[in-house]
């Protein structure tokens, strides 16, 4: 009978251990993680173009101007290595700060001030959405 009780709690101890093994962790999840989500911030896909002294952010469902400051500036040196021409829109990941565009100025109802710049993507190649302007 001891024999028995030894056999089944040396059994349960082995099946009762935890597995070690190590998981991959994606980029998107730690930088997710490293943020306080009641910061205010949101965190928003879509296309950016910087052209001229305009910037625009496009998403799925709303395009929004772009305040132009230090950080708008440094995205646009991202997206720069990406672009085959000078209005091609690059797919990117930013944490904004979204609020409405003052009344008496023109543009789109919101706008987003770019806080933290995620991720800069290459534009699909296949995707045939470049304004060319002409001369």
């Amino acid at each position: 009978m001891k024999k028995i009780a030894i056999i089944l709690l040396t059994l349960i101890s082995f099946v009762s251990c935890k597995n070690n093994a190590e998981t991959e962790v994606s980029l998107e999840e730690n930088r997710a993680k490293s943020y306080d989500q009641n910061d205010g911030y949101i965190t928003m896909k879509g296309e950016f173009l910087y052209y001229a002294d305009a910037a625009v952010f496009q998403t799925a469902n709303e395009i929004y101007g772009v305040v132009i400051d230090e950080n708008m500036h440094r995205l646009n040196a991202q997206v720069k290595p990406f672009k085959k021409e000078a209005t091609e829109m690059v797919p990117v990941t930013v944490r904004v700060r979204k609020f409405e565009k003052p009344k008496n100025e023109e543009g789109w109802p919101y706008r987003v001030e770019i806080k933290d710049i995620l991720k800069v993507e290459k534009p699909n190649p296949n995707k045939e959405d470049v304004i060319k302007l002409a001369n």
